[in-house]
């Protein structure tokens, strides 16, 4: 005989989980995940994990190639002010740049939502977010997860992660070290702004100035300080795949944390250094503002924040020229930042000039 329950009997929700919440969060987002379909990937929301079809998407001979990251403490922005579109670009884009940048294509991709208590709205924002990014780089939004846990988060907090796969026919990988020559050209293309990095220092600077995220932003005329670095991170995926189908790109970094200084030697050999002219573009008025602001240098600045490049190309000199116009025909300005040179033990940037913040 069942046992009847008695006068203390509690349930999941008394606990802190709503599980019809994690339900009808569900159903909401569905249509824009719906949205995102491609060849390869075809299967509703729901199942115990995303399916994939490699043939359907029309490889051959494909090697896989997966990242995975965070928003970081960008969300913290986003939670004071209550702007969560943005945040969803911001994860696409950390996690499908680094897999662009190895010449693959973005194929599909995973999300993760972690809170105390599910808040639909700001959940379904924030996913409707990464559904169009997924759309706008040709990547399936197939599957994904959302957990309430309450004692581990504090009220109001969450957190946002992600997962992509993409793949390359084995021949395609970058970077092409065994082709990098002295005399290669590396170009620049332009960020939207701090992008998804660095965020602590920008944090801590408006602390440092006593500023509310719904002041006027000093770098922005018109908008609001937390609306104006809510910009999201810049997608790479359309224009990077541009750039290699010239035959002219060798090699490809994603300028995320450490800067350019870090990231752009990633994509190199050993025995070749990044020669950089820093006065060959000019920063969003951001890095200004965070420099003067913040009284960090030029150096700190370089090995934290993109500095105004997201994403560094290494190209032929002879097709150089190509490449650039790839990029802008397909909607990122790309300048040319300096040339390859002959080094000495693992590869590193030598900067010349400065910055003009």
């Amino acid at each position: 005989m069942a046992s009847k329950p008695g006068p203390g009997t509690i349930t999941y929700k008394d606990a802190g989980v709503d599980i019809d919440a994690g339900e009808a969060l569900v159903r909401r987002i569905a249509p824009a995940a719906k949205a995102t379909r491609r060849p390869g990937a075809d299967a509703d929301l729901g199942g115990f994990g995303g399916l994939f079809d490699l043939k359907a998407a029309g490889f051959a001979d494909p090697v896989l190639v997966a990242s995975t990251d965070g928003v970081g403490t960008k969300l913290k922005i986003a939670i004071e002010t209550g702007i969560f579109a943005g945040i969803g670009q911001d994860l696409v884009a950390m996690c499908v740049n680094d897999i662009v940048v190895q010449g693959a294509e973005p194929l599909f991709f995973l999300d993760y939502y972690a809170s105390a208590k599910l808040n639909v709205d700001a959940a379904a924002a924030a996913i409707e977010g990464i559904a169009r990014a997924c759309k706008d780089c040709g990547c399936a939004l197939i599957g994904g997860e959302t957990a309430e846990m309450p004692g581990l988060y504090a009220k109001g907090d969450f957190d946002l992660a992600g997962f992509s796969v993409g793949a390359a026919e084995r021949g395609a990988i970058l970077p092409k070290t065994a082709e990098m020559r002295a005399g290669d050209v590396l170009i620049g293309v332009e960020s939207s702004g701090v992008h998804s990095n660095g965020f602590s220092l920008v944090r801590r600077v408006v602390k440092r100035r006593r500023l509310a995220y719904g002041a006027p932003a000093p770098f922005a005329p018109g908008r609001k300080l937390g609306e104006a670095l809510l910009t999201p991170t810049r997608l790479y995926v359309k224009s990077a795949l541009a750039a290699i189908h010239t035959g002219g790109v060798k090699g490809l970094a994603h300028i995320t944390g450490g800067g350019i200084i870090e990231n752009a030697p990633r994509a190199l050999p050993e025995g070749l250094d990044a020669e950089i002219d820093l006065g060959a573009w000019t920063p969003p008025p951001v890095f200004a503002w965070l420099a003067q602001s913040g009284g960090i240098g030029e150096r700190e600045m370089l090995r934290t924040f993109n500095c105004g490049i997201g994403l560094v190309a290494v190209a032929s000199e002879k097709l150089s020229g190509r490449v650039i116009e790839a990029f802008q025909e397909n909607g990122d300005k790309a300048v040319r930042l300096g040339t390859l040179a002959a080094g000495k033990g693992e590869a590193k940037v030598r900067t010349r000039g400065v910055l003009k913040l």
